[in-house]
């Protein structure tokens, strides 16, 4: 069993900055991509930041130079770093770890980017 817990999110004004953590337990051995995601309201989600064991990476093109993606394997926890935060980010941010082909998700955490 994998469990995922996301935290970070808040109400934040445009161009503020939020960092999300994501912490895994449980049988996480065999991981090979690590991802967050979101949906935005009355939207399909989507894939906002990724990054494989090599830690290759990988970003929408609406958040490349604003997001950034990290873990630290000490602690299972991957983290996005996100600034300069705009409107259209307000979303329900997903935290996914890929094991053996198989996805795991986190409950969501809201980000909230309003003045």
């Amino acid at each position: 069993q994998v469990h995922l817990v996301e935290s970070g999110g808040d109400l934040v004004q445009p161009g503020g900055s939020l960092r999300l953590s994501c912490a895994a337990s449980g049988s996480i051995g065999g991981i090979d991509l690590m991802g967050w995601y979101r949906q935005p309201p009355g939207k399909q989600r989507e894939l906002v930041a990724a990054m494989s064991t090599g830690e290759r990476t990988n970003y929408a093109d609406s958040v490349k130079g604003r997001f950034t993606i990290s873990r630290d394997n000490t602690k299972n926890t991957v983290y996005l770093q996100m600034s300069s935060l705009k409107p259209e980010d307000t979303a329900i941010y997903y935290c996914s770890f890929r094991i053996y082909n198989r996805n795991y998700w986190g409950q969501g955490t809201q980000v909230t980017v309003s003045s």
